[in-house]
């Protein structure tokens, strides 16, 4: 992720709304996450949330907030892959009240995890959305923040984006703090291009 790029979609969706719910999703996950690598973060069995949990680790990582460190929860992983990522979905039945769930899905959720979501609820963990408008999902979750295709002036890859960068951010959104190492800005084209499936989305996204 480049921060110029994710600036510049902030101003494109100035005034959209965007930014003010991307920002209080992401105020209200940090909030709720407290404990070093307690952010579970856990998608559906067809979509595995690489890319959210890797800028998770990045802000984590700038902001020096090892509670924003996020696990990653995976459905099926490879029994040979490194510890921290052969974590299975059976660590959210053992999500207790100093953890918090962040469910990132670009498909509905199956029942099996809605289930085991429901489990860590009433354990007391902190159950957070990201989707693209699951009723069943964003009804059980604390906080939820549903990206609907179509309807919405931002992709799914790009709202993920906007909410992994404002989670590090303890300034206004809008504001990078001043402790943020410097990024270098990206060629313009791969900009525009950038920009232009995060606003109008694409079909993989």
């Amino acid at each position: 992720m480049n921060t110029a790029q994710v600036q510049a979609l902030r101003t494109l969706l100035a005034s959209s709304g965007w930014l003010e719910r991307t920002g209080h999703f992401a105020r209200a996950l940090r909030g709720w996450s407290r404990t070093p690598h307690g952010l579970l973060v856990v998608g559906t069995p067809d979509f595995e949330p690489w890319h959210m949990a890797a800028h998770l680790a990045d802000e984590s990582r700038y902001a020096r907030l090892p509670e924003l460190a996020p696990t990653l929860v995976r459905w099926s992983p490879p029994p040979d892959a490194p510890p921290h990522l052969r974590i299975g979905v059976d660590r959210i039945a053992r999500a207790g009240r100093a953890e918090t769930l962040l469910v990132v899905g670009s498909d509905a959720a199956p029942a099996a995890l809605l289930e085991r979501l429901a489990d860590a609820r009433k354990g007391g963990a902190g159950i957070f959305a990201l989707d693209r408008g699951d009723d069943e999902l964003d009804g059980l979750a604390h906080e939820s923040l549903a990206v609907r295709p179509a309807l919405d002036p931002v992709s799914f890859d790009g709202a993920q984006h906007l909410v992994s960068m404002a989670v590090g951010e303890a300034d206004p959104v809008g504001e990078p703090p001043s402790a943020r190492p410097t990024r270098s800005w990206p060629a313009v084209r791969g900009t525009l291009a950038w920009l232009l499936d995060a606003v109008g989305g694409s079909p993989e996204l």
